[in-house]
């Protein structure tokens, strides 16, 4: 994947382009709710002036004062109702935006490569899953109610007053262009700050989730210590990123305040001076003072709508990073249909390697150099090499899940590179040694197999998979059988069990292609040569490929390939690799002396 520039800044938002136009009826009715209950707030001073006048008049009437109030009550429960579905509509519309948004992206990042997530850590990917939609969901509610109400509640105040008095009007906006030019400044350092800000919390996440990820390995070196030094180091950075933000925030909006609030100190000078002189009554400069009340709501607002359209689009430049980033494996535009495999043991085999060269990066060594290997349908096929000559590499290239050069792996008779990546996929079935389990129960795990069969699978089909697992044993004594729940990556499960479990699943999914990447390293060697002996019996005419260090594993192949720095250093049936007196010769005479003393390689070779 490559890097992808940062971009900031209001144009982030182009991605929430469909979801607005999808929502425009009910942001359309908030809008118009939202219209009403502004002006029905502006009628309210009105009402104030005309029973303050009637008030000041020496012929008090007091049903006349009693209408006003009527009035106003009336209009006040309009703007009750008018509220109500604005919030209904704009809010209900921001959270549907949200939920949708959410759903987009996590679908984005399944289809996205492995490499991905080798260079993104996943308590990030969570941050911006959640803090940053959320942020993002806010600006579409409260910043565009803010920016909306504000804009149009302004000016139809600034319209009455001016109607009502100009001269006095003018004197009380002159420090209006000031909190304009504040807002731009302020908004701007707002952004950047708050984008740090996440970056923090995601950087915190990240040490929570490693934390609790790897808490055995925590506890059995005793490095709590060092952890809570980590994570504190993390909270800190949280906390002097979120200070940085509020200090500007909590210096806004008294500024804004201020600036506001000069606004009445003019209004009682200026309007004052004509009420004396005769040029307005008390209700007009009533009635002005509350205008100028409710002004002091769009300026706050025209902060708080500043604060949130750029904490939502620092966070929208974080998510559209995400949205930028591009799966580096794909399926053809135009992908050829599965291939009839019946006729493969015949025809030519189901795996085919040709001269296959790989490495990681240009700069890198390579991990295979030159490997060909053909693999006939229904072929237990063994492989076996050091730490680091190509094993895990080389099956990676036939799942696609790294990409091998044009022409180099095919599947089918197919080059894998022509496969739909699902067809591809939905071929193999994989226990690999380190064996994730889901935090659910035993048999939702097994079942997670069947991936391609509706609905869960009879337990019938459950129970055959877990005696070729060699788990059945083991569920008597799990308290509640199957719906033994397993806890998270299955801490409650010996390493065995996991590994067994692991198999299970594969198993039942029936593959065409099994591959168990060192999935006995965690099982004694009467449970493995139960599962293998049982395995093979039920794979008979399917193909499975075994990785094991162990050569009592792959004795029970047919073909072995020893890789040795990403070649194929040998390759045959297994009695022959142990009459050659290499590689796997001399494996299985260590292996034998540490079962028995005996280090006699006919012994390994015949035993």
């Amino acid at each position: 994947m490559k890097p992808q520039k940062q971009r900031s800044g209001l144009r982030e938002f182009r991605t929430l382009i469909p979801y607005l136009k999808k929502y425009r009826v009910p942001y359309g009715w908030g809008f118009l709710c939202l219209i009403v209950v502004d002006g029905a707030q502006a009628v309210i001073p009105q009402f104030i002036r005309r029973a303050v006048d009637l008030i000041t008049q020496e012929q008090f009437e007091f049903a006349g004062v009693l209408r006003l109030c009527l009035g106003m009550l009336a209009v006040m429960a309009l703007v009750c109702l008018g509220r109500f579905l604005w919030r209904y509509f704009i809010h209900g519309s921001s959270r549907r935006i949200e939920t949708e948004l959410r759903d987009k992206l996590f679908a984005h990042l399944l289809s996205l490569s492995y490499d991905f997530y080798q260079s993104h850590k996943i308590g990030d990917l969570m941050a911006r899953a959640i803090n940053d939609i959320g942020a993002v969901r806010n600006a579409l509610g409260w910043g565009v109610v803010t920016l909306v109400d504000g804009t149009i509640m302004a000016l139809a105040i600034l319209v009455i007053i001016f109607i009502q008095d100009p001269r006095t009007a003018l004197f009380c906006i002159t420090p209006l262009p000031f909190i304009t030019i504040v807002m731009l400044v302020f908004g701007k350092a707002m952004g950047r700050r708050f984008r740090r800000a996440q970056e923090t919390y995601s950087a915190m996440n990240d040490t929570v989730q490693e934390t609790f990820a790897g808490i055995r390995v925590i506890k059995s070196f005793v490095k709590e210590w060092w952890v809570v030094k980590k994570f504190t180091k993390a909270n800190e950075d949280y906390r002097d990123a979120h200070m940085n933000l509020v200090k500007l925030y909590g210096a806004f909006f008294p500024f804004i305040s201020l600036l506001a609030g000069l606004t009445t100190v003019i209004l009682l000078f200026a309007g004052g001076r004509r009420v004396v002189l005769g040029y307005l009554s008390p209700g007009e400069l009533v009635a002005l003072f509350s205008y100028l009340q409710m002004l002091i709501w769009p300026l706050m607002g025209a902060g708080f709508m500043v604060n949130m359209i750029q904490r939502g689009a620092a966070s929208m430049g974080r998510i559209n990073e995400l949205f930028r980033s591009e799966p580096s494996i794909r399926s053809p535009e135009t992908p050829r249909g599965p291939p009839l495999l019946q006729g493969l043991e015949k025809s030519g085999p189901l795996i085919e390697l040709r001269n296959l060269s790989f490495r990681y990066g240009e700069n890198s060594a390579p991990v295979l150099d030159a490997v060909s290997l053909s693999i006939p349908r229904g072929t237990v096929l063994g492989i076996l090499g050091r730490t680091g000559s190509g094993k895990s590499t080389l099956l990676k290239t036939m799942m696609r899940m790294v990409d091998p050069p044009p022409g180099t792996v095919f599947v089918g008779e197919r080059d894998v590179r022509d496969w739909d990546l699902r067809d591809l996929r939905r071929l193999f079935g994989v226990s690999p040694q380190d064996s994730y389990l889901f935090s659910d129960t035993i048999k939702s795990n097994i079942a997670y197999g069947a991936k391609d069969k509706a609905g869960e699978p009879e337990l019938s089909a459950l129970a055959g998979a877990a005696l070729i697992s060699a788990l059945d044993r083991d569920l008597e004594g799990f308290s509640l059988g199957w719906d033994t729940p397993i806890g998270e990556r299955g801490l409650t499960l010996s390493g065995g069990q996991k590994q067994r479990v692991a198999i299970a699943r594969a198993v039942l999914s029936a593959p065409e292609i099994l591959i168990l990447d060192d999935a006995f390293s965690a099982v004694d060697a009467e449970t493995e040569k139960r599962i293998l002996t049982k395995l093979l019996e039920a794979r008979q005419g399917k193909t499975t490929i075994i990785i094991s260090h162990r050569v009592s594993t792959l004795r029970r192949a047919g073909m072995v390939a020893v890789l040795e720095k990403g070649r194929i250093d040998e390759l045959g049936e297994p009695r022959e690799l142990l009459a050659g007196g290499r590689f796997f010769a001399r494996i299985a005479a260590l292996q034998r002396l540490g079962e028995t003393g005996d280090f006699s390689l006919d012994g390994a070779a015949h035993g």
